[in-house]
């Protein structure tokens, strides 16, 4: 039954139904915890040796200054496209539309990796219940090729509940967080108590980590292991207070940190060093063989494949929202703009978002074993990461800058704070893009290869100059002149019913 038009969006016809529970929800998938500490410990284990303790504890300070920056933009100026308009506005046309940019491009590259964890998982399930072909296939885990045509599988379906709007997608992620946390709080819990490693205080040691260069590419996948928090931003246009988006943001943030270290340390009282090294993305499932027979044993692997569900239904939620803010600029085609008058969702932006997802999953099974393909894709979108974070925080500290004069909290909070986070996140992200430039002398498609990593967020950003450039100049759109994103309240966008009013003629494409 729909809505009443008190309850929608006066211009997009988007239902205002969310609180902070549909924030935390939609925060808390998108950061998938029990992916990341599933596929994440032995990554950052490998740099941080048995300090990945102190590494996420250190990694998450900046982390909080930023989510400090996204609260104090969002109280001024809701709108999902919360950094996109923010930087725009505060520091240049330009920057605000590659913070946009890379924010869909990381976000599509995310969905592509995880659909093929999701096949991964699947096919682990398969192999536990005997079955190791089909069709003359060998259903290998470990084959990105496999895994990823099973979890595109699952993309398609996800996309489906996600253009039934957001308010449905929410409900079913609290069922499958509410699954997955407990398996995974269980798991490591027991593995806390009966692990036998001995614990030390050194695991919350920084210094200890072996060199300046671990501890620098260590804090990156940190980073990325924190990243979905910012998800809640992105549908204010949904949610009944933009107050309730940045708790939701903030509760899933703070959260987060507690599963993490908690999990790390389980981990490494369960497994030395060497061990979580070695299983890599299969950890998780490590662990549960190592603490409990079957059927038991299969429930961490359910609690991963849950979470790698619903981070890719939480993934598609913010990304066409973010394309839909820079649509009504007219910075990317009005098709970005429709949003479905039945299920008040942007639909279209939706499907095409998994297509292009989808493409670049089938471009990724150039990297044959899905261990790499997923450490290739984890560095490159902490980098970009750390660079749309810090142009948020400094575009924080500009606008608020006038809070130098109103007292010493004050300055602290809106400046200092969010200068200080984006300082670490630049320096981190340029120090790990001169090693990287510095490492190889040749080309080489591994994660290992300098010139590999430095190339796939290189062209995140060009492709985004490029298409910043056909924005201004073909689209014409105003935002490069203004910089100030379309107020939500401002505008009526086109929406997918005969009988809505036609739209303005706009230059440029539909797309």
């Amino acid at each position: 039954m729909d809505l009443p038009a008190e309850h929608r969006h006066p211009s997009t016809g988007m239902r205002r139904t969310l609180g902070v529970r549909d924030g935390i929800a939609i925060a808390a998938s998108s950061t998938a915890a029990t992916t990341s500490i599933g596929i994440g410990m032995g990554a950052m284990a490998l740099y941080a040796g048995r300090q990945t303790p102190a590494l996420l504890l250190v990694a998450f300070l900046p982390i909080l200054g930023i989510a400090l920056s996204y609260s104090r933009l969002n109280r001024t100026e809701p709108n999902c496209g919360n950094g996109y308009t923010w930087v725009g506005r505060s520091l240049s046309p330009w920057l605000g539309f590659l913070t946009g940019w890379v924010v869909l491009i990381a976000n599509v590259v995310f969905m592509a990796y995880t659909s093929a964890i999701t096949g991964m998982v699947m096919l682990q399930f398969a192999n536990k219940a005997g079955l190791h072909k089909l069709f003359g296939i060998t259903l290998d885990p470990t084959s990105t090729g496999v895994s990823t045509v099973v979890g595109l599988v699952v993309l398609v379906a996800v996309t489906l509940t996600a253009v039934t709007g957001v308010r449905s997608a929410t409900r079913f992620q609290w069922v499958l967080l509410a699954f997955e946390y407990t398996v995974l709080l269980a798991f490591c819990g027991w593995a806390l108590v009966s692990g036998h490693q001995p614990f030390s205080f050194e695991w919350l040691n920084p210094f200890a980590i072996g060199s300046f260069q671990s501890l620098a590419q260590g804090l990156v996948l940190a980073v990325f292991v924190f990243w979905g928090w910012d998800a809640a931003f992105t549908v204010n246009e949904e949610t009944r207070d933009a107050s309730d988006a940045a708790r939701g943001g903030l509760i899933a943030l703070f959260a987060m940190l507690g599963l993490l270290v908690f999990a790390a340390i389980a981990f490494q009282r369960a497994m030395d060093a060497e061990t979580l090294v070695t299983q890599g993305p299969q950890a998780l499932t490590y662990l549960g063989s190592e603490l409990a027979g079957e059927p038991w044993a299969s429930l961490p692997l359910a609690a991963l494949m849950c979470s790698a569900f619903a981070s890719l239904q939480s993934s598609v939620i913010p990304t066409a929202r973010g394309a839909l803010a820079m649509g009504r600029d007219r910075t990317l085609g009005r098709v970005w703009t429709r949003v479905n008058p039945r299920f008040g969702s942007p639909a279209a932006a939706t499907v095409i978002i998994m297509a292009v997802a989808t493409a670049v999953a089938v471009l990724a099974i150039g990297i044959p074993k899905i261990n790499l393909m997923i450490l290739t894709a984890v560095n490159s979108i902490g980098l970009v990461v750390a660079f749309y974070y810090g142009l948020t925080a400094v575009a924080c500290a500009v606008r608020f800058k006038s809070a130098l004069r109103e007292g010493p909290m004050e300055a602290l909070r809106s400046v200092v704070i969010p200068a200080a986070s984006a300082l670490v996140l630049f320096g981190l992200g340029g120090y790990l893009a001169y090693q990287y430039a510095t490492m190889s002398d040749h080309f080489e498609a591994r994660p290992d290869n300098g010139w590999f990593m430095l190339l796939i967020p290189s062209l995140f950003l060009a492709s985004g100059l490029i298409a910043a450039a056909v924005a201004k100049w073909y689209r014409r759109s105003p935002y490069f002149s203004t910089g100030r994103g379309t107020d939500a309240d401002a505008i009526a966008l086109p929406m997918d019913s005969p009988d809505a009013p036609a739209s303005p003629a706009w230059p440029g494409s539909p797309v």
